[in-house]
This record gives structure tokens, C-alpha cells and sequence, in this order.
């Protein structure tokens, strides 16, 4: 069906074939006799999967991660399985041969689905945490000439996964991994030390969360194509207008919360702020607070802690243990606490110098450890999303 010549066709053919046949993303009820043939073809995603994932070029070069997911048939509403404790997608290793990789599960894969959890999976992404100020980003929001800038930002790498890591948020910092699928999750295993430096201290600060997609298996180069891309040579329904042009990067999350929203709901503790805020208690100093994307699309979790004004901390005992090179632990210790303790009081010092209010303005560490998005709006952004990406 793909092919009209002996070779394979580049991932960038494949993907003009894709956005063909992708009518039905984020559709939320399918009409299956409404639905055009190829798009339910198991056949066909079949075939596309096996060329993009497993026989193509980019793929026996082993450029990709090297598991392949495979998504279970749904019935209905539910995966077409009784049993709550499977999970809604199993996972090999790449082999080059796909049907012997899948084996006796080749009945219960639904190939369209899989096709773009792996497309999802095999992409690169990285996330933007900034501070940034409110009344900049209300002016960028009305289309003023105002440059987007942060008074503060991390970046980091970032993958997409079937499974959501759930963070025990005490000293022993447990995880326990479950099945997020239809859902993707974004995790940040390393957040509290990655965001450590995130600290609102002024009530003009925002909390900015960008989610991008930059490289990877959604965005397949173009050489190569061009070489025997004379339309009589490329693969079967190949409409060349549908091959778009790679984009280096796409935005697929962008949302930012004030500090004084941040603020009421540490100080509340509770799921006052309905759709936008809510707040999960754990037993550890840091609490959960749940943020919902533009539109309700998506959730960032976030952990936020008020950071202690070390001015009135005592700084503990002296430590006796004493290394064979003469070296204190308690020393170390206490090296590491002053450095601590020299961020914690610049915090206090910069909201102290900010507030003009009566209410004590606490600094607020704010380290994010997920983001989490519907399967079909990734997809759908990765193919078809046109806008330009939030720099920031």
C-alpha cells in the first residue's frame, strides 16, 4: 500500500502520509462507518509503523530510544481486557523483524494508536521553568511591543512516557511508576535539585511552565527526500503539499500562575482556585500543588515550599566525626547549610525589600515535577500545530 519503488520510504514521506490520514485526532467520539477507510485500516498503520519504527533507515541506525510501545485494542470505552491490572500498553525492544518482536500479542495491538505513542515517545522535548514578571507578560498578552523575558529560568530535557511517576514528597523521596496512558507524563526525577534556585520573592512574579518539542522522530529531516522525490517516484497517496517543512520547535504547553494565586493556596491549603490551582497535603515540609494548562488542557505538578528565614535558625551542633584526612563531616555539613542559608537570606532580603503590604511576604520555592497531557493533543500538535513557538 506504501510502497511504488524498492526502497523504503523516508520518515518524511511517511509522516505527509500520516497527516493524510489523521482526521480523527482529538475527536472525542469516532463514528466508525463515518471514519474514512484508510484511517481505520489496521493494516495500513500497520505497515506505516513497521517502516517508521522498525525497518526504515532512521530506525536500523538506531538513532531512537530502542523500546517500542504498543498499545492494547480498546472496546468501547476501555481497553479490550477485562483485567484492570494490565496496562493499556505493553513495551519490547527493538528487533527487526516486527511481528516476531510482538509475537503472540500481534492480535490485540492497535497499530494507529501505537504508531503515535511512539511518535510521541521518540521525540525530544524540554521544559522552560521561569521567573518572569506580571505586568510584562500582561502586556506581551494584549500584543504590546514587549519583549517575553525572565528575570529568572532553568531548562531542562525532558521525556514523554505512557507512565506517570508518582513522588512520595518526604526525606526518603520514594517513587512508585503507574500507567498514565491515554495520558502522557513529562517527569522531572531530579526536580528538587533542578529547581532549587526557583524562588518567587516579589508579588509581581509569575511562575512560567513551557513544554517544547524540539527534535526526535516528529520532526524528520528532509535529506535525502529530495534525491528521487519526483512525484511519480514517491510512495502511494503522497500529497506533497501535506510534506511540511521541519520546524525546529514547537510549543505544546505555555501556562503561568501569579505569586499571590501561588500564595493563597499554600496558605489555604486546599482546592480553592476550582480548575486553575489545587493543593494536595503530603506529611513532608513541601506540599502538591496542581496547576491546569490554558483551557483546562493538561496539568503541571509542582512542589512549593515556603523557604525558611534562616535569620532565626540555629545552626546546629558541631559534628565530631573527623575523616582520615583530617577533614570534619560537620565542617562540610556546615559549608553546605551556609550556602543554604546565604540563598534563603537573599530571598528574605529581596521579598522584604519588595513588599509593600502589611502580610509578610514569604518566599515561595516552587520545583516542578510533571507535566501531564492528553495522548491526542500531543499528536495532534507534533503533525499539525502552525503557530510559532513562546520564546522565552
Amino acid at each position: 500500500m506504501l510502497q511504488t519503488r524498492e526502497e523504503t520510504p523516508s520518515r518524511f514521506e511517511l509522516l505527509s502520509v500520516v497527516r493524510q490520514h489523521s482526521n480523527l485526532l482529538g475527536k472525542t467520539t469516532v463514528d466508525e462507518q463515518d471514519a474514512p477507510d484508510v484511517e481505520m485500516d489496521g493494516k495500513f498503520w500497520h505497515d506505516v509503523f513497521d517502516l517508521y519504527f522498525v525497518r526504515g533507515k532512521e530506525s536500523r541506525g538506531r538513532q531512537d530510544d530502542d523500546l517500542i510501545f504498543f498499545v492494547r485494542k480498546w472496546k468501547g470505552h476501555g481497553f479490550n481486557d477485562s483485567d484492570e491490572s494490565v496496562a493499556p500498553y505493553f513495551v519490547r525492544r527493538w528487533a527487526p523483524e516486527l511481528d516476531k518482536l510482538v509475537g503472540d500479542s500481534l492480535s490485540v495491538v492497535d497499530w494507529r494508536r501505537s504508531f503515535y505513542l511512539n511518535m510521541i515517545a521518540h521525540t525530544s522535548y524540554s521544559v522552560t521553568v521561569a521567573i518572569c514578571s506580571h505586568d510584562v507578560l500582561k502586556k506581551h498578552q494584549v500584543g504590546q511591543d514587549t519583549p517575553l523575558s525572565a528575570i529568572y529560568k532553568v531548562v531542562k530535557t525532558v521525556y514523554a512516557s505512557p507512565s506517570r511517576i508518582n513522588f512520595h514528597l518526604d526525606s526518603k523521596k520514594e517513587v512508585e511508576t503507574t500507567p498514565a496512558y491515554p495520558d502522557i507524563c513529562f517527569a522531572i526525577d531530579d526536580f528538587d535539585s533542578t529547581f532549587d534556585a526557583v524562588v518567587l520573592t516579589d508579588t509581581d512574579h509569575c511562575y512560567c511552565v513551557l513544554l517544547n518539542a524540539i527534535d526526535g522522530a516528529a520532526f524528520p529531516s528532509e535529506k535525502g527526500t529530495n534525491d528521487s522525490s519526483s512525484s511519480d517516484k514517491l510512495p502511494l497517496r503522497v500529497d506533497t503539499k501535506s510534506m511540511k517543512t521541519k520546524n525546529n520547535k514547537l510549543t505544546l504547553f505555555s501556562g503561568f500562575v501569579s505569586y499571590q494565586m501561588v500564595r493563597d493556596a499554600y496558605d489555604a491549603g486546599s482546592s480553592g482556585f476550582g480548575s486553575l490551582l489545587s493543593f494536595g497535603h503530603s506529611s513532608g515540609k513541601n506540599d502538591r500543588l496542581y496547576m491546569k494548562g490554558p483551557g483546562g488542557r493538561g496539568e503541571v505538578e509542582v512542589a512549593v515550599s515556603g523557604v525558611a528565614d534562616q535569620s532565626k535558625q540555629d545552626s546546629g551542633p558541631f559534628s565530631p566525626i573527623i575523616s582520615k584526612k583530617g577533614f570534619g563531616l560537620g565542617s562540610i555539613v556546615r559549608k553546605a547549610a551556609s550556602v543554604a542559608s546565604v540563598a534563603a537570606r537573599n530571598a528574605y532580603a529581596a521579598a522584604a525589600a519588595t513588599s509593600s503590604s502589611d502580610e509578610e511576604m514569604i518566599p515561595l520555592k516552587c520545583c516542578l515535577m510533571s507535566i501531564t497531557l492528553p495522548w491526542e493533543h500531543v499528536a495532534y500538535d507534533l503533525l499539525f500545530k502552525g503557530s510559532p513557538p513562546v520564546n522565552l
